[in-house]
């Protein structure tokens, strides 16, 4: 299934009061809206993902899934910045005639939310039955949440946050720092920066799995062996994967906008900006994930009404979202088919 591309040909306008001209996005739908319209379930994407949801959440939607194309009418649309589709800083600034790299502006999560709210005007989309996202795209959904509290009626949000911590933060910069200690990244051309893009997805990674996970799977099998570890190899291949389908300018922008990440923003303060949301919502922790801790999830169900919580432990830390679609897929499950809060008097718990 190819991407689609919607344009805007208006002034977009960004949080920050600059503005885009001709604000494109890609996006994906699969299945079909039904008579009555309610069967829509919208999928926001994280970091480095892409609209093609099939692909990067196999086990949970697609064919044969929990959010399958037979039930419902499926949207995901890439994120402002990304490179799949959506206007970013590899494309043709139309005051200069020439791609934007690093005079690209800066765009918030809120901006992404409120881009994907133009295209869900575009498609006719006056109801969405169920929003759901994790990591940065829990962010986003969060955030359209806050926005159109009447436009959604289910929301599932998953290791994510009300805000973006100082940890995170610090993570983010210090990414920024090896994209910037590569000389090329300056020059501006397509390629810039892939050491230093390789060099942050290698830091990154570290967030994303932590200690368990690198001990059960890069453990050397040879004691003999002092150089050349599959730790070592798996963190170059890695970097390598992402430089293959990616640049490091969306990876500059992307980063800051998870940076921006603060709903209490001119709303007050966090806890009001949560109290607005009307959905009915499930949140989602990990134990084990260290870059979006669950203390992060136990606040968003404590101050967004008629929530339900629940969380899991995985050995893959903040990856566990992609990669525990099973046990994903029960929690979830349970949730869309309940008649009573999933949670009952305590913190519900999941293990396989």
């Amino acid at each position: 299934m190819h991407t689609k591309t919607f344009t805007y040909d208006g002034l977009f306008e960004l949080e920050s009061g600059e503005q885009l001209k001709e604000l494109q996005i890609g996006y994906h739908t699969y299945g079909h809206l039904n008579e009555d319209k309610n069967n829509v379930v919208w999928v926001c994407h994280a970091l480095t993902a892409n609209s093609d949801v099939f692909d990067w959440w196999k086990g949970f939607a697609g064919e044969g899934s929990l959010i399958n194309p037979q039930e419902h009418y499926i949207i995901c649309a890439n994120v402002l910045s990304s490179p799949y589709g959506t206007t970013n800083p590899l494309n043709t600034n139309p005051i200069t005639g020439q791609p934007y790299y690093l005079d690209f502006p800066v765009c918030t999560i809120r901006d992404m939310a409120n881009a994907h709210q133009l295209l869900a005007n575009h498609l006719g989309i006056e109801h969405i039955s169920l929003l759901i996202g994790g990591s940065l795209g829990g962010q986003q959904a969060l955030e359209w949440a806050i926005q159109q509290p009447e436009r959604i009626e289910q929301l599932i949000l998953i290791a994510t946050n009300a805000f973006h911590s100082p940890w995170g933060i610090a993570l983010n910069e210090s990414q920024r720092l090896a994209l910037s200690a590569d000389a090329s990244f300056y020059e501006n051309t397509p390629d810039g920066g892939s050491a230093g893009l390789k060099a942050a997805r290698s830091m990154a990674l570290l967030s994303y799995r932590g200690y368990s996970a690198y001990n059960k799977t890069q453990k050397e099998t040879d004691e003999t062996i002092t150089d050349n570890y599959r730790a070592a190899s798996y963190q170059s291949y890695q970097g390598e994967k992402l430089v293959k389908r990616f640049n490091a300018y969306s990876y500059w922008y992307l980063t800051k906008a998870m940076d921006s990440h603060h709903v209490g923003r001119n709303r007050g303060d966090a806890e009001k900006a949560l109290a607005k949301i009307k959905a009915r919502t499930l949140v989602i922790g990990i134990t084990s994930d260290m870059l979006f801790p669950i203390n992060e999830q136990q606040y968003l169900y404590s101050h967004i009404p008629n929530a339900d919580y629940a969380e899991f432990d995985s050995i893959y830390g903040h990856d566990g979202f992609l990669i525990e679609t099973g046990i994903l897929t029960r929690i979830i499950f349970s949730f869309l088919n309940a008649d009573t809060p999933i949670h009952n008097t305590e913190l519900q718990k999941f293990s396989e």
